[in-house]
C-alpha cells in the first residue's frame, strides 16, 4: 500500500472525503453499506472485520499524513467510517438505529466533548486521526445500546419479539 493515489482513494474512502460540503458527514453516509456488508459475517465476523478495518484505517491515515505533510485533514474520512462501524455494532438494522447512530456519532465527532477532545489534542499520526472517531463510536454505541435495550424506539420489538 504505497501508491500515493491508492492511499488517497482509501483515506478519502473512495473520494467521499472530497465532497465540497461536510466531507465527514458524507464519509459517514458512505459507511452505511459497509455496516450492512460486515453484518453478513455475523456478530463475531462484524467484530473482527471492524477491528481489522480500524487498525487498517490508522495505517492509511498515517500514510496519507506523510504524503500531504498535514495532520487530520478534512478529506480523510476513513476514520469516520471506522467510528460509524463501531457506533452501529450490535444494533438492529432499522431506519431508527441507522439514523440515531448517525446523528449521535456525528454530533460527538464534531463537538468532541471530553474525553474525545483530550485524546484528539494529544494523539499524533494516524492513531491521532482515528482515535477520536473510535471513542465517539464507542460512546454513541453505549448510549444507543441503553436506548435499544430499554425502549422499542430503535426497533427492539422486531428483533426480540417483545
Amino acid at each position: 500500500m504505497n501508491s500515493r493515489r491508492t492511499i488517497e482513494i482509501l483515506a478519502t474512502f473512495f473520494y467521499l472525503g472530497r465532497a465540497p460540503l461536510m466531507p465527514g458527514t458524507v464519509g459517514t453516509i458512505g459507511a452505511i453499506p459497509l455496516v450492512v456488508l460486515f453484518s453478513l459475517a455475523g456478530v463475531y465476523g462484524y467484530i473482527g472485520l471492524t477491528f481489522i478495518f480500524t487498525l487498517w484505517s490508522i495505517r492509511v491515515a498515517d500514510q496519507y499524513e506523510q504524503i500531504v505533510q498535514d495532520h487530520d485533514t478534512k478529506e480523510v474520512v476513513i476514520d469516520e467510517v471506522a467510528g460509524y462501524l463501531i457506533a452501529m455494532f450490535w444494533l438492529p438494522h432499522t431506519w431508527q438505529a441507522f439514523l440515531a447512530s448517525f446523528i449521535l456519532f456525528r454530533t460527538l465527532d464534531i463537538l468532541k466533548p471530553y474525553p474525545i477532545s483530550a485524546l484528539d489534542a494529544r494523539a499524533q499520526g494516524g492513531f491521532g486521526t482515528v482515535v477520536d472517531d473510535i471513542v465517539a463510536g464507542v460512546i454513541a454505541n453505549i448510549a444507543l445500546q441503553f436506548v435499544y435495550t430499554q425502549t422499542n424506539w430503535l426497533g427492539m420489538k422486531y428483533v426480540f419479539g417483545s
